[in-house]
């Protein structure tokens, strides 16, 4: 199942337009968001003959293809500071809302049978819990049957989004691994191993006994794999699914984040998913190709318009209606060499 699904995703992305006079937009970047990008590029090119050729290759790939100018735009889990927009001469604008998902290979263990709070993740992958049995596990898992099992700490190889949002929880949740290991979309991690993108991530976990990873929650659900719950700022150890990472995000205000840099970590709420995160897109503020790069932007604004039921279908969130008005206001910074907006 996983193999046959990676390979339809990559399938999808990789589609060029056969139709004459078909565009061709090409980006890369975020593992995060791929399976949803998977689905819209499938629909959009039925619908209108045009392609998206997307490559994951992690947020920090994208960020330096999009800088080098090697790709039409990239894609980051890793949300860029106004400060480096600029320096960059970048615009970003998010896409859809996720839930990072602590993944196990646990023997005899179901999905969601175990939980966690962030401080244990956080002694986990600094390589403190060595052991399923640990007594810190087992104190707040009473009558679980946990194994008495070594853990294989499983994380990314690559520049990963992924990384930067499951790391900065770590920080926000425990003050040794803020000083020891801190947040980026790369560490030097304490322990484990190392795969590539979220789906190789999971491929890790998959075949590893007793393995703990971290992926975008499309990739557990598609691949069927056992999940911790996670106890959230209210206390409360919460369910990873589209709801609660819905309720992650029910605060946010996208209208006072500055070139929309908003994280959704640890929100409030009896519901909300604590490891919750959105994706963004980076495109050029100017543009030296203004056809071409309009097509990105008609990409993402039929995306807005008709991938909502896609990108429930894979437990992401789609933004709300508000939230696209404002995108596509900030559209308007993206111009071509006279100074008039690409796409309008």
């Amino acid at each position: 199942m996983f193999k046959r699904y990676v390979a339809a995703a990559a399938g999808a992305l990789a589609m060029i337009a056969s139709a004459a006079g078909a565009a061709t937009i090409t980006g890369a970047g975020a593992t995060f968001p791929a399976p949803v990008y998977a689905k819209w590029a499938e629909a959009y090119r039925a619908q209108t003959g045009n392609a998206l050729n997307y490559q994951a290759i992690g947020s920090g790939g994208g960020i330096k293809q999009i800088n080098a100018g090697t790709v039409d735009f990239g894609a980051t889990d890793k949300p860029l500071k106004p400060d480096d927009l600029a320096t960059g001469g970048l615009v970003m604008f998010p896409t859809v809302i996720g839930g990072v998902v602590p993944v196990m290979n646990l023997p005899g263990i179901k999905a969601g049978q175990i939980k966690l709070t962030g401080t244990q993740l956080a002694d986990i992958y600094r390589g403190v819990i060595k052991k399923w049995n640990d007594p810190l596990i087992a104190k707040t898992n009473p009558g679980v049957p946990l194994p008495n099992m070594p853990i294989t700490v499983v994380h990314r190889s690559d520049g990963s989004g992924t990384t930067f949002v499951f790391t900065t929880y770590l920080s926000m949740k425990a003050a040794h691994w803020a000083s020891d290991v801190g947040a980026n979309d790369s560490v030097k991690w304490p322990t484990g191993l190392g795969g590539k993108g979220n789906d190789g991530v999971a491929a890790f976990v998959k075949q590893t006994e007793g393995a703990i990873g971290y992926v975008e929650y499309a990739y557990a659900k598609q691949n069927g794999m056992t999940y911790a719950l996670m106890q959230n700022k209210a206390g409360k150890f919460v369910t990873p699914q589209a709801a609660n990472f819905r309720a992650a995000a029910a605060n946010a205000k996208w209208s006072a984040a500055p070139g929309f840099y908003l994280l959704l970590l640890d929100q409030p709420g009896a519901d909300a998913w604590p490891i919750t995160a959105a994706t963004f897109i980076l495109v050029h503020a100017k543009q030296d190709d203004p056809a071409k790069r309009a097509e990105v932007l008609k990409f993402f604004d039929w995306a807005y318009k008709n991938g909502d039921a896609a990108a429930d279908s894979l437990d992401y969130v789609p933004l709300p209606a508000d939230v696209k008005t404002l995108i596509r206001a900030s559209w308007k910074k993206v111009v071509g060499p006279d100074g008039k907006p690409v796409y309008h």
